[in-house]
């Protein structure tokens, strides 16, 4: 046999010749080393397949296994109670709001009459009309759980009514403002009109005249209270009129009370209604001890009739 060398770096190449024996005696050896190596690695593999399967099978690392499983069954039983905690409180959050409904309907329905409004303007018995566009729920939407939709529409239910609630709370607060205001009722307790508003024959000269307007004939000294609240605008002296107390009532309403004996507030004075603001007297051009009472809009008299309420 033939050997041909490659050359290294400096370029000579070199051959050798092997006789039959000798190449014999390689395949020989190569032969004789080839099982031998395959025995080592198959020995190699072997073994570490070994370790691999006595670690599994070591009683440390199946207990460290059944720790594992434990824990996780742990942590789903944790899971679960967590859900049903949550699922009691939205279900005990969802019987407190329907009691809150029905309380807000109770109190809505209760206002209602007591306001004396129409029923179908503030019902809290129904539920209100709804409208609108249709529009397809988002997958998402659909499968939101009912009580999570219970929860939802009693929600909104419960802030709907409190807006009505609020609403109406304004309403009454109103009307209770322009009640407070509005200069109705009878100025002094007792008494009776002895002159009335309009055309009328003057007590001194018997002369035709206009009675701007109405007498209230009471005891000297008795209490003359407001008609409405206000603020007191004039305290003092008219011609005909006497001592006269004037009070503001907004809404371009005011009232005169004349002829009295002595006032008891000042100008500037704010006033509740039924407020005492002085007493019957016979000041100025008066027969005798009573009230000239009158009522002005934009500072106009106009019959106090229809404002006059006789205690009972």
């Amino acid at each position: 046999m033939h050997i041909i060398l490659v050359p290294g770096k400096d370029g000579r190449t070199g051959n050798a010749c092997l006789t039959h024996r000798q190449v014999l005696l390689l395949g020989v050896i190569f032969l004789l080393v080839l099982p031998v190596s395959l025995g080592l690695l198959v020995s190699k593999l072997g073994s570490a397949l070994d370790r691999q399967n006595r670690a599994q099978l070591d009683p440390e690392y199946l207990a460290q296994l059944e720790r594992t499983v434990a824990g996780q069954k742990q942590q789903i039983d944790e899971t679960k109670k967590n859900a049903e905690a949550h699922l009691n409180a939205l279900a005990m959050r969802i019987g407190r709001l329907q009691a809150q409904v029905m309380r807000i309907n109770a109190l809505g329905q209760r206002l209602t009459s007591m306001a004396g409004l129409d029923k179908g303007e503030f019902n809290f018995s129904e539920e209100p009309p709804m409208g609108g566009p249709e529009q397809r729920m988002s997958r998402e939407g659909a499968g939101t759980p009912d009580f999570v939709k219970t929860l939802d529409r009693l929600s909104s239910d419960v802030d709907r009514k409190t807006l009505q609630i609020g609403l109406l709370e304004g309403m009454m607060v109103d009307r209770q403002l322009r009640a407070q205001l509005n200069p109705v009722g009878w100025p002094v307790i007792g008494g009776f009109v002895t002159s009335s508003f309009g055309a009328r024959a003057d007590p001194f000269t018997g002369r035709h005249a206009f009675h701007e307007g109405v007498d209230i004939a009471n005891k000297m000294g008795a209490p003359i209270k407001a008609m409405a609240a206000g603020v007191v605008t004039y305290v003092g002296e008219r011609p005909g009129y006497g001592l006269t107390v004037e009070v503001n009532h907004g809404n371009d309403y005011a009232t005169r009370y004349a002829h009295v004996l002595a006032s008891l507030v000042k100008v500037g004075d704010k006033i509740e209604k039924g407020q005492d603001l002085a007493t019957v007297g016979a000041s100025g051009r008066a027969t005798g001890p009573h009230l000239h009472f009158e009522v002005l809009r934009d500072g106009n008299q106009i019959n106090p009739r229809s404002f006059l309420r006789t205690s009972s």
